[in-house]
């Protein structure tokens, strides 16, 4: 053979052997452990949902899935590593709504574009959030609390699992539904914010139900209201915050990302393999258990849902003159 030809066959070659790579190595995926990070503390809704996942991911996928909690700055800190990660399939976020559809209406330098600098997986739960009361709040339904908030005002207080998270926000606009001053006080995720809780240092939480619903059973707590347009299937016995006379209406999602630029066919395969996961029925018995709804979303249909909670949030986040800190 000619060198000249030899060498354009080589060419070919090379040229053949970069255009299957890709494909290789969607077949062989995953080759190592799969990280799943959680961007609040052990313990919290997302954590727990984090882990139920991770468990059914491992057997489908046919390799470990390790939870790693990256707690900090409302979910910046998570999805700015998320961000910054290959686009391998190795690495994704199991990300709460507030930290795609609210912070980029509170910072003017939030790290991280919301829509270009991820790659939508799948939508996996939607949820209501939960006004759960604390043995420092007094005895009555959330008409109740409100007006012992309103007539003292040193104890108006209530605990969100971060500054600038959909469950904090909502809480601005309970405040200013109900016209009452209302100090936020701001958690690393929803573990911290119940045990003080629990021990009386606040008087009220807003946070999805399931951190609070195994309490609320128990006696410990009280779930007094929750804000979906709708009663909770797994709290039939309480009412909304309308049903209350206070309308304000707010629901959320978990969304499952990875970094920007992941190739389609690894994404389809992890997005199937979050579906498969939650059509078990132990999977789906246990979050509807916790106050959460199943909902399997393909990583389009988790573009549309995060597209549409964007637009909603900006302009009560804008109108309510809420600077982030």
């Amino acid at each position: 053979m000619k060198p000249i030809r030899r060498h354009i066959l080589s060419s070919l070659l090379l040229t053949a052997a970069s255009l299957l790579a890709p494909l290789v190595q969607a077949q062989d995926f995953p080759t190592k452990p799969i990280t799943i990070v959680v961007p609040f503390s052990a313990g919290g809704g997302v954590d727990v949902m984090a882990r139920l996942l991770a468990d059914k991911l491992r057997a489908s996928l046919g390799q470990n899935v390790v939870v790693d909690n990256k707690p900090g700055a409302a979910g910046r800190v998570a999805l700015g590593e998320v961000k910054r990660s290959a686009p391998d399939g190795q690495t994704f976020v199991l990300s709460p709504s507030g930290a795609l559809v609210v912070l980029p209406w509170l910072f003017s330098n939030l790290g991280y574009d919301p829509v270009k600098d991820f790659t939508p997986v799948a939508r996996v739960v939607t949820f209501d959030f939960a006004l759960t009361a604390g043995p420092s709040a007094p005895p009555g339904d959330i008409k109740a609390i409100m007006a012992w908030m309103k007539a003292n005002p040193g104890k108006a207080n209530y605990g969100s699992p971060g500054a600038g998270t959909v469950p904090h926000f909502t809480g601005v606009l309970l405040s200013q539904g109900a016209g009452i001053p209302m100090t936020h006080v701001a958690y690393k995720g929803g573990a911290p914010s119940v045990h003080d809780l629990l021990g009386g240092q606040i008087p009220l939480v807003i946070d999805t139900p399931l951190e609070t619903i195994e309490h609320h059973r128990a006696g410990k707590l009280r779930i007094v209201a929750v804000t979906g347009e709708q009663r909770t299937k797994a709290l039939p016995e309480v009412p909304t915050l309308k049903e209350s006379g206070i309308p304000i209406v707010g629901d959320a999602f978990f969304g499952l990302y990875g970094p920007p630029g992941m190739p389609a066919d690894l994404t389809a395969r992890v997005s199937r393999a979050v579906a498969d996961a939650l059509k078990q029925p132990d999977v789906s018995d246990k979050i509807f258990s916790l106050g959460l709804t199943p909902a399997y979303g393909s990583g389009d249909e988790l573009a549309a849902t995060q597209s549409a909670h964007l637009k909603r949030w900006e302009g009560p986040v804008k109108s309510s003159g809420f600077k982030a800190e």
